[in-house]
């Protein structure tokens, strides 16, 4: 009888939660349309679903002090009579409690600083990972985006119940703190450090939006991670472990005489700009081809040593947990922090060329070399610019003078069907693949010595 009269009493105090945050009828969307109905935390709210999820997450907490039943430690505090905090007390947890202990509602309290200090296009782009039990990715997923858009931050970030993987840009302000926060956040203590944060010049302008979503990986290679888990992974080897690898396994190759693979995880556009000397590339399109590329070439790896090394680490994650899991290979290793912190301690080392992102800057550089070309004039060239069709849309390298000629498609085929719909009535746009991706094998058969690519300083 008691719990039955609680609950009775946090659907009461849910019920009174939620009208008092109702938009005016005056302020509604005009032209006759329901348009936004709700506000809170300064998100708006079209459906009435949409709200009591809202604050079923995110206010527990102040339902339960409304209805009367107390509130523990966690939950002291908030904003006036029960509700969110006021702005400029993020700080305190209290206003955005959760149900779920692992997970800390917590934002950073910025009212001591001004709105410049956090939209400064002068700013960097963080990429990390962190592999842990997540048992509720959508209240970890909805933390993230508020924290995010608390700290004026854009990018993606990946949420799923194996982790979260994150690409995100902002001031350096912003990004410090969002170090910080996610550093103190219970769910990622003792697992996630201030070395796991990559991070490279750039800011919010380097991504269009914000997007944050919950999914069945944080990287997506397609395979359940329940079938093929994060925990059954390769050696971890440090930046300064890898380049002393690589170096043995140059020396040995050049005398005909190595039993190691050196693996590059990416997909081929970004090794065309980029890459280990000596490296073999797989020409795949998407790491979910990763899987289907080592079955089909299963005795290419037989009683290898593989030295596996991708972006940032994450693919190597699960990508060197596959290899090993069929059982061949010798030894499995893979470069901890990725490309990314190689670069770091090496940046005239064996990796030659540009480091490709997945952000509207395409490449990053250390070094000054070119080591891929013009698609059209076979001039020294690795500057990516999306294909003007608008019905392809993939990468191409294409030079300023080709461009100049009107050569900015990613093959003849396609700079031609471009030609066509532009002459085409406007909203008549085509969506097919092109006809490079069409003519490419999805996944590619080594036959005899693999093909190393290679690159002299």
């Amino acid at each position: 009888a008691g719990r039955k009269q609680r609950a009775a009493a946090r659907r009461k105090a849910f019920s009174l939660f939620v009208k008092a945050k109702e938009v005016p009828a005056a302020s509604r969307c005009p032209g006759g349309g329901e348009g936004v109905r709700w506000r809170c935390c300064r998100q708006a709210f079209e459906e009435l679903p949409g709200i009591h999820r809202h604050v079923a997450l995110h206010h527990s907490g102040d339902v339960g002090r409304q209805a009367g039943l107390g509130a523990g430690p966690a939950e002291a505090g908030g904003g006036p009579a029960g509700g969110p905090a006021p702005a400029g007390s993020a700080a305190r947890p209290s206003g955005h409690s959760c149900s779920n202990p692992e997970i800390s509602w917590v934002l950073p309290d910025t009212s001591h600083l001004s709105h410049d200090d956090l939209t400064s296009q002068v700013g960097e782009v963080l990429l990390y990972y962190c592999y842990c039990e997540v048992r509720d990715p959508e209240k970890l997923c909805a933390w993230q985006k508020a924290l995010c858009q608390h700290l004026h931050l854009t990018g993606k970030v990946r949420v799923a119940s194996e982790g979260i993987n994150g690409t995100v840009g902002g001031s350096k302000v912003a990004t410090s703190l969002y170090i910080k926060v996610m550093l103190s956040q219970p769910l990622f203590k003792n697992i996630l450090c201030q070395e796991d944060f990559k991070s490279s010049a750039g800011g919010a302008h380097c991504f269009p939006d914000l997007r944050v979503g919950v999914f069945k990986e944080i990287v997506p290679m397609g395979i359940d991670p329940k079938i093929v888990s994060y925990k059954e992974t390769g050696i971890h080897l440090s930046p300064q472990e890898f380049h002393r690898e690589v170096e043995q396994y140059l020396s040995q190759a050049t005398q005909g005489q190595s039993d190691t693979i050196l693996l590059d995880c990416r997909n081929f556009y970004e090794s065309k700009i980029g890459h280990f000397q000596g490296c073999l590339a797989p020409d795949i399109r998407k790491f979910s081809y990763f899987p289907s590329y080592v079955d089909e070439n299963l005795e290419l790896f037989k009683d290898k040593r593989v030295l596996m090394y991708c972006t940032g680490g994450i693919r190597c994650e699960r990508g060197s947990a596959y290899l090993r899991s069929k059982a061949v290979c010798r030894e499995v290793f893979q470069l901890k922090g990725g490309i990314h912190k190689y670069l770091e301690e090496f940046p005239d080392g064996f990796y030659r060329g540009k480091l490709f992102v997945f952000d509207d800057r395409y490449a990053i550089c250390s070094n000054e070399d070119i080591i891929s070309a013009c698609r059209y004039c076979g001039v020294l060239w690795d500057q990516y610019k999306l294909c003007s069709s608008q019905h392809c849309r993939q990468l191409v390298l294409t030079c300023p003078s080709c461009c100049n000629k009107g050569l900015t498609a990613c093959c003849p085929v396609c700079q031609e069907k471009e030609l066509k719909v532009t002459s085409r009535a406007s909203g008549q746009t085509l969506k097919e693949e092109c006809e490079c991706t069409r003519r490419r094998p999805r996944v590619p058969i080594e036959h005899g010595s693999p093909r190393m690519l290679d690159t002299g300083k």
